[in-house]
């Protein structure tokens, strides 16, 4: 089973991958976008100093790469949970790349907590995983249009990293039960 974790920075997407990962009774690989990302050592192309030809050249090859390694994994019996800030409006690079990378049987759920919420993590972050937070507010706004979608969607405002994976894993069994329409 492959799982990827959508939400806007500051959504919890990471943290709470990386513990239901280390949680579970199976096999599990957390395989974030973002640290794939950043194996660009000389040459990265921060997004936070506007998007241009690299650093969008850069987003394709980690989601490449990581659905690469993510079918490597399932080829190998192991499941694997993977996170991204896949906006519903970029449908080619969105879930569509995704599936074609990972393949079929991908489990998209969308981490959607209040932007009052994700401005507040985002605060805490540092280096370049912190944006400022106009663009964190214009990426929550994006995130939006995933209502309606059909995905399952967790509003984890209240909820702690616990909590918040026993959501993901009940979205999982609602979503095996009947499969998102994407």
């Amino acid at each position: 089973m492959a799982v990827l974790l959508i939400g806007p920075a500051g959504a919890g997407k990471t943290t709470v991958a990386r513990h239901w990962a280390d949680n579970r009774r199976v096999p599990t690989a957390h395989i974030s976008l973002d640290d794939v990302r950043e194996w660009v050592r000389s040459g990265f192309a921060d997004p936070q100093s506007g998007w241009n030809d690299h650093s969008e050249a850069q987003y394709r090859l980690a989601r490449r790469t990581c659905g690469f390694a993510a079918r490597n994994f399932l080829a190998n019996g192991i499941s694997c949970i993977l996170d991204d800030a896949v906006f519903p409006d970029r449908p080619a690079i969105g879930l569509g790349g995704w599936k074609r990378h990972v393949g079929p049987g991908l489990l998209p759920v969308v981490l959607l907590p209040g932007l009052e919420i994700v401005l507040e993590r985002n605060a805490a972050r540092s280096g370049n995983r912190r944006l400022s937070d106009e663009e964190v507010a214009r990426i929550h706004g994006r995130m939006a249009g995933w209502y309606g979608s059909g995905l399952p969607i967790i509003d984890n405002s209240q909820f702690d990293v616990h909590m918040t994976a026993r959501a993901l894993d009940d979205a999982i069994a609602r979503s095996l039960a009947s499969p998102p329409p994407f």
